[in-house]
């Protein structure tokens, strides 16, 4: 079992930045892959981005050439880091850890979320 605490979100303005962090314990050696999701109200929870243990990572389209994640081994933590929020990205962001490559991601465990909210 794998736990995944977050941290970071908050309140910000249009064009503005916030970077998660999101530390995982437990049973580190069962996951090779590290990402988020995000949920926005009455929408599905969707795949944001990942970064494997390798450094490969996938974004989704939407966030590519804003948001960056990326991953510190040693420390066992992922980080999102958020430049110029829009609207559209005020959700409940998820950390999630699981197996996966250059072109799957199966996450099995989750944080609690953490709340970004940018407003107009």
């Amino acid at each position: 079992q794998v736990q995944l605490v977050e941290s970071g979100g908050g309140l910000v303005q249009t064009g503005g930045s916030l970077t998660l962090s999101c530390a995982a314990s437990g049973s580190i050696f069962s996951i090779n892959v590290m990402g988020w999701y995000r949920q926005a109200p009455g929408k599905q929870r969707e795949l944001v981005a990942y970064i494997t243990s390798g450094g490969r990572i996938h974004y989704v389209e939407s966030v590519k050439d804003r948001f960056t994640i990326s991953r510190d081994n040693a420390k066992n933590t992922v980080y999102l880091q958020m430049n110029s929020l829009k609207p559209e990205d005020t959700a409940v962001y998820y950390c999630s850890a699981g197996r996966g490559g250059t072109l799957y991601y199966s996450p099995n465990s989750w944080g609690q979320g953490t709340q970004v909210t940018v407003s107009s």
